[in-house]
């Protein structure tokens, strides 16, 4: 009889879980920053910049896959204010995106909480602000994603890990910056490159050790090369993508781009030049560091490393070296070669043609003809709450077609699970640099002069590496293959600033009709109203 009863009451604890299943939610990780303006002195004069918890850049966020971020930002500027966390994918949640399209600016001495995750991600990102030309006073800082220790990496534990920022930078304030976009001029050239904020620094390190170099180029316009004296570098990760380990003297890294390298400190104990130099400029702009062994006793000394000018095959040519690890895990353990991208048949080709107009007048830049304009209403908010008169999904075309161009809030509609090929096509004598949020996607194809259906046979259907952020050389194009698996308002855009700032960049709108949290979470309960959006109700 007491076994009988044994066993019922252990049968029914097992309906109970059944029916009610534990789940151990992942952690949750709290912050709160505070952004001030304060007086910085990169180089060595006084300016006015911002700053994030009095920190010029702003604090390193360190976090782990799937980790829940609570970061209540306080806004004590004198203008409207936003972070967007560049490459962190937002999975269903555009609506921590912290872009104008999907986010109302944080006024004036108010705060707001984001809430994300960083889900299914590991690797090496940024954030920075998204308003205004805020940007080009700071604000920006560093984002690494490391993977679960359950999780391995393709490589050996680094001995240390260091986060360099790098940028061109302006000694004119944000906001006289913004004047002359706003008047029809264009920006000046930068007056240096910055590695975190400072013309020079430091990194120091144990003779036959090796350590890992987070690399993000937080500019406004410019590309560099990066390089260290008597070392050669490994490339291991590119924007949460593993990718096969080849060796580099130098590497090219676009506005907006991030990459990690193993470097072994096996030379001759002394200190040693780190060297960013602009790339595709008249004028080449030099930034030095200093890598520093701890058993050293001889300063830096020598000529610098010679770094490439302005030779865009070379950089090309580069950059179809960088390939997928096919056989090694990110941020899930099953090998990221498991997703035969190259064998899926896009729905659709999509060709975005960047463009310098006139309009009215003064210089703007245009996707397929449309200068975008930002609604007083975020796109997102209008189109949860119904709002008519924001945005229509016909704005703008999938294809460049000719005419004159014009101002507009250019929305592309998609459809959710779709797989698209996205072309590129730079006809400017300048390089490009394109970013899509929501997302990473397969950068197949690098060419010269205009696209066409033949240049298919050069793709990389094998091990094309995947990432956020892409290069267009001048006079070229890019391909991307992207999986649409992610709803939401998203915005692709120049992640060169002043391109951005003057119209170049577009929502894309993910969309699938059956309203289901398995495909998008609903409007936070503290989302900022403003516009057409106030005084409505989720």
């Amino acid at each position: 009889m007491r076994q009988a009863f044994l066993l019922y009451l252990i049968c029914g604890v097992l309906a109970c879980f059944r029916l009610s299943p534990v789940k151990a939610e992942d952690p949750y990780r709290y912050y709160t920053w505070t952004v001030t303006y304060g007086t910085i002195y990169p180089l060595g004069v006084p300016q006015q910049g911002i700053l994030i918890n009095g920190q010029f850049p702003g604090p390193r966020l360190d976090v782990v896959t799937n980790n829940n971020i609570i970061l209540n930002l306080i806004n004590k500027l004198d203008q409207p204010f936003l972070l967007t966390w560049n490459g962190i994918k937002q999975r269903k949640n555009s609506w921590q995106d912290g872009v104008l399209g999907t986010n109302c600016p944080i006024p004036a001495n108010s705060n707001y909480t984001y809430k994300f995750q960083t889900k299914d991600q590991i690797g090496t990102y940024t954030y920075f602000p998204s308003t205004l030309m805020h940007r080009a006073a700071g604000g920006f800082g560093g984002l690494n994603v490391y993977a679960r220790p359950v999780i391995s990496v393709p490589y050996p534990a680094p001995a240390g890990d260091f986060t360099l920022l790098i940028g061109d930078w302006h000694k004119t304030n944000h906001k006289n910056l913004q004047q002359l976009l706003d008047s029809g001029k264009t920006l000046p050239f930068p007056d240096a490159i910055l590695i975190n904020g400072q013309a020079h620094s430091t990194f120091s390190g144990d003779q036959g050790k090796t350590y890992m170099l987070r690399i993000s180029n937080v500019g406004l316009s410019t590309s560099f090369n990066f390089r260290i004296q008597g070392h050669t570098m490994k490339l291991v990760e590119v924007e949460g993508s593993h990718t096969l380990q080849s060796m580099y003297d130098s590497l090219d890294v676009h506005v907006g781009q991030s990459l990690s390298v193993l470097v072994t400190l096996d030379q001759t104990p002394k200190d040693y030049y780190i060297v960013a130099s602009t790339r595709f400029t008249k004028q080449v702009l030099t930034s030095t560091s200093v890598l520093h062994y701890s058993n050293s006793q001889t300063a830096v000394s020598g000529p610098l490393p010679v770094g490439p000018t302005y030779q865009i095959h070379w950089s090309m040519k580069q950059a179809r070296t960088f390939r997928w690890n096919l056989t090694s895990n990110a941020a899930r353990p099953n090998p990221q070669g498991s997703y035969h991208y190259g064998k899926i048949t896009p729905s659709r080709t999509i060709m975005l043609a960047n463009s310098a107009p006139l309009i009215d007048g003064k210089p703007r830049y245009a996707v397929n003809r449309v200068s975008y304009i930002h609604p007083d209403t975020p796109l997102k908010l209008a189109d949860y709450f119904n709002i008519p008169g924001v945005f229509s999904t016909n704005s703008i075309q999938a294809n460049p077609t000719e005419g004159s161009a014009y101002y507009g809030t250019s929305v592309m509609a998609a459809s959710l699970h779709e797989f698209i090929e996205v072309v590129f096509q730079n006809n400017e004598n300048t390089i490009q640099s394109w970013h899509l949020d929501g997302y990473d996607f397969w950068v197949v194809g690098f060419g010269r002069g205009q696209w066409t259906q033949a240049s298919k046979k050069k793709y990389n259907l094998e091990d094309a590496h995947t990432r956020h952020t892409v290069q267009v050389y001048p006079n070229s194009w890019t391909t991307i293959l992207v999986s649409l698996d992610n709803q939401g308002m998203w915005n692709v855009r120049s992640a060169m600033w002043a391109r951005q700032y003057l119209g170049q960049q577009f929502y894309l709108r993910v969309w699938n009709p059956t309203k289901s949290f398995y495909n998008e979470y609903d409007i936070p309960s503290n989302a900022l109203l403003c516009g057409k959006a106030v005084g409505r109700h989720a």
